[in-house]
């Protein structure tokens, strides 16, 4: 089995070590804009070899991890390079305008659009981490849209790597991606924004961060150059749920500069009913399986 990944960042190298633990026999190759990048991946181990694109014709999957605006012009030429039984997906944060841009490609069947919820805040090949997606959740898009064998082909990848699947359109996923994730980079940045602009006046501020401050303000250590991208294509959504968050941050403020310690002790109390719902949510992991898209659990891939 030849698998190429394009972009050896953190999500890429992660896939790519992940399935050399799980394919042993499998071939995986690499191709990354820079040049470091493919050789620290070499040396690392996460890839056999450097690929060019016209490589990509006898595939059998190929994954695309690079920010989604780069994913908006490579998709396109990428498709129209493999062959009729080549596996394409992507694992961008966005996927409304992935999707759209594919709509009418000739080898739309072939693609299989795709989101693991899994990450850390650090990039690079060196940042690859060998079971980063087992028992994460990989939200898959239109897989009616994806020919049934190499829609299978793709399920059953995920599954072997111990992920959960979640399907759901993606308009649906924008929205939804924009309060449980992108929300919380753009908090984390802000925090750190405010912390550091404090900081030039107050040198020993940090001395007095604890773990609570690093782990809100850890996401504030992601690539800009990843994220920017993600903002602008779910900007929409991402307005949106500012404009919900600002409106909450400013009555909170108000119930400050009002003196109002019982309301702020009661939406506190309401709000730790989070930790029901993130228990609420783990749920029996779901499987696609079948030529109508019904739920079940599928066999475990024989590559």
């Amino acid at each position: 089995m030849k698998i190429v990944v394009v972009g050896l960042g953190l999500i890429g190298g992660s896939f790519a070590l992940s399935l050399r633990s799980v394919y042993k026999t499998a071939e995986i190759f690499g191709i990354d804009n820079t040049q470091e990048n493919l050789s620290k991946a070499l040396s690392l181990g996460l890839i056999d070899e450097e690929a060019n694109y016209p490589e990509l014709y006898d595939a059998n999957i190929v994954i695309v991890a690079v920010p989604v605006n780069a994913s908006i012009e490579l998709l396109p030429k990428i498709l129209q390079t493999v062959g009729d039984d080549t596996l394409v997906f992507d694992v961008g944060s966005s996927k409304q305008l992935i999707c759209d841009t594919l709509e009418s490609h000739p080898k739309r069947r072939n693609f299989l659009a795709a989101h693991p919820i899994a990450g850390t805040e650090f990039s690079g090949p060196e940042a690859a981490i060998k079971d980063l997606f087992y028992n994460k959740t990989m939200i898959v898009c239109e897989v009616e849209k994806t020919a049934y064998k190499l829609q299978q082909t793709g399920l059953l990848l995920f599954e072997d790597l111990g992920m959960n699947l979640r399907f759901m359109c993606p308009k649906v996923h924008d929205k939804h991606i924009a309060y449980v994730s992108h929300l919380s980079h753009i908090s984390s940045f802000m925090l750190g924004k405010t912390v550091i602009e404090k900081e030039k006046m107050e040198r020993d501020i940090f001395d007095m961060a604890g773990s609570g401050f690093e782990s809100t303000v850890r996401l504030a250590k992601s690539s800009a150059s990843m994220w920017t991208p993600i903002f602008e294509q779910n900007r929409n959504n991402v307005a949106e749920v500012l404009e919900e968050y600002i409106c909450n941050l400013q009555a909170f403020k108000k119930l400050i500069d009002n003196g109002d310690f019982d309301k702020v002790y009661e939406q506190i109390t309401e709000t730790n009913r989070i930790r029901e719902v993130l228990t609420d949510s783990r749920t029996v992991p779901l499987r696609l399986n079948g030529k109508n898209g019904e739920h079940s659990r599928v066999k475990k891939a024989v590559m």
